[in-house]
């Protein structure tokens, strides 16, 4: 019981770690918060690529329907977003996804969706982490059912439908003379998001889009080191761009012919301002996310509002603001009328809606133009987690005035510090959810002036560490 602690994104562990006996304790943990929540209805239980990943959902689905719920299943491995819609769509008490995301094989993982389709808050999973217990049958005659269902068809119609309305478009012509050059990665997108840019009419060079257990040696983490096939596919041939999911889809990458890896910074910002084309409204960002999404939204009147990294607050804050657009640096976004769950299969769609309209190059270029150059990076420094909040501490009582020359206008304290230089630049440190590290991030107008500045992040952390 120790060893479950639902984290950044639900409980991930190896597979030592992350057992069938402990996936069942999570399962009834998940049938006793239903139930005292007055709950009824069915629950989903999806699950990605991952060899042992239907074996635990299906753990989990017994589970669950030993407690008296019915059970949805996917007939095969399945994204994260498509089963956030299932329980909007059908109306379901919630569901459960069995995933590691971009983590390597030797991974897996589990995550609670409630009946809203967006991330659970910490109030919630602390309940689930509070009800742990082994599993306990009701009667037999008062069990649930397990059905297998197709959650593909329903997320494609809604994201067609979403799209083809922000763009007057016919839903199954929204990218004809579109090519498209889709990674994969072996993961849950296969069969799904490229399908889903074929059915709006692009034609679409599939890459990895076949199931391997390894995921072909490399983790499913769409980052540029990992996507050079894509990359050469697309700067070589004749793709207008390049997509690729992470293992369970609901984060994206983008590629196009000029840059490259599409920094996400800059895809926010190209989405953002091709929304604000047609509609209004907010958007909701990250702290670790570019202010060129500041300088977007103020030229539209707009406003920006800003969460604690972790998309769980980014949905949260949508709801709230009634956001156009919701986004992280790390590739995972929503917007308005979808689920307040990052969907990289819907915004796969909406990226090739955008670049059929305009190249996403020429997009950047424009939007530098406008407001100038932002460029951003980022370094981890090693630090054991049961460390993390003493050097924040020690940290607080050491910041300076100023920073790599720059003088120090702010200092914000929504997720660790973020330091904010007169000139705009800023520079932030803060402790990782999912690894042992601080995160040092700094964005500036030139690539030289964020090195400067994460190497004072980095000599400002290291010795407290």
């Amino acid at each position: 019981m120790d060893a479950i602690s639902f984290g950044t994104d639900g409980w991930r562990a190896t597979l030592d770690i992350f057992t069938a006996p402990r996936v069942r304790m999570v399962g009834q943990a998940v049938a006793t918060h239903l139930r005292e929540a007055g709950h009824d209805a069915p629950v989903a239980v999806s699950y990605d690529a991952r060899e042992t990943s239907r074996g635990f959902a299906e753990e989990l689905a017994r589970v669950l329907a030993a407690n008296g719920f019915d059970v949805l299943l996917p007939e095969r491995d399945r994204p994260t977003p498509l089963l956030a819609w299932a329980i909007i769509d059908r109306d379901l008490a919630g569901g459960l996804m069995v995933t590691a995301s971009h983590n390597p094989p030797e991974y897996n993982g589990v995550k609670f969706i409630p009946d809203d389709g967006a991330p659970a808050l910490p109030e919630v999973t602390e309940r689930i982490e509070a009800n742990l217990a082994e599993p306990e049958a009701l009667p037999e005659d008062e069990w649930g059912t397990i059905e297998e269902v197709d959650f593909v068809d329903s997320h494609a119609n809604h994201a067609l439908d979403l799209v083809a309305d922000r763009t007057n478009g016919e839903r199954d012509s929204l990218l004809d003379g579109v090519t498209v050059a889709y990674d994969a990665m072996y993961g849950s997108g296969r069969g799904v998001t490229n399908q889903l840019l074929e059915r709006a009419g692009a034609a679409v060079d599939g890459l990895h889009c076949e199931q391997r257990d390894d995921f072909g040696g490399t983790p499913p983490e769409p980052s540029a080191e990992h996507l050079a096939e894509l990359t050469e596919r697309v700067e070589t041939g004749d793709a207008d761009l390049g997509i690729a999911n992470d293992g369970d889809a609901d984060r994206l990458a983008v590629v196009t012919p000029d840059r490259g890896y599409l920094d996400e910074n800059l895809f926010f910002a190209a989405i953002y301002d091709y929304l604000l084309d047609s509609d209004a409204g907010p958007a909701v960002r990250t702290v670790s996310t570019t202010f060129l999404i500041d300088r977007i939204a103020e030229a539209h009147g707009e406003s920006v509002v800003e969460t604690p990294v972790g998309f769980k607050w980014v949905a949260e804050a949508m709801g709230e603001h009634d956001a156009l657009i919701g986004g992280e640096e790390s590739g995972g976004f929503s917007i308005r009328s979808h689920v307040r769950e990052k969907d990289g299969v819907l915004l796969a769609l909406l990226a090739a809606a955008a670049a059929q309209e305009k190249p996403l190059d020429d997009r950047v270029d424009r939007l530098f133009d406008a407001h100038g150059a932002i460029h951003q990076s980022k370094i981890s420094v090693e630090c054991p987690d049961n460390e993390k909040a003493r050097v924040l501490d020690a940290l607080e009582g050491e910041l300076p005035e100023r920073v790599a020359g720059g003088s120090v206008a702010e200092v914000v304290t929504k997720d660790g510090f973020k330091i904010l230089l007169e000139s705009g630049a800023w520079l932030l440190v803060r402790p990782s959810g999912t690894e042992p590290v601080l995160r040092v991030y700094a964005e500036a107008g030139s690539e030289e002036r964020v090195d400067e500045l994460l190497d004072a992040g980095h000599d400002l952390i290291a010795p407290l560490v």
